[in-house]
């Protein structure tokens, strides 16, 4: 399998609901729905389906609409590491921080300093 990196730096083919999708497994999908459902956050098992980040469709919800997603569909560049303004946004960063997720940022900064 094809390492997929989303726009924010995320390893989409190891998260569980890309895994959940391709593998078909519904014990994935009920573990991962009870994971992510927190606070006001309600998540289905049935919503634990997705494609990656790129794909134009079966994208888990919140990546649907995630802002840092629709500006690299926009800008038509693979991950965030691409794009002449990165890290570009205060977004980013929050969404690093706030999902606690240094390692996605790691991901999209040695993949910046590989193209420079």
């Amino acid at each position: 399998m094809v390492t997929e990196i989303a726009y924010c730096g995320l390893t989409c083919t190891e998260c569980p609901a890309y895994i959940a999708k391709l593998t078909n497994d519904q014990n994935i999908r009920e573990k991962t729905a009870m994971e992510w459902s927190k606070g006001n956050l309600k998540v289905s098992a049935e919503q634990i389906n997705c494609d990656g980040c790129h794909a134009r469709k079966n994208i888990f919800i919140y990546c649907e609409n995630c802002d840092i997603r629709q500006c690299g569909l926009e800008k038509e560049i693979t991950t965030c590491a691409e794009c002449s303004e990165y890290p570009c946004s205060e977004k980013l960063k929050q969404f690093w921080q706030q999902f606690n997720l240094p390692h996605a940022k790691t991901t999209l900064d040695d993949l910046h300093n590989s193209m420079v």
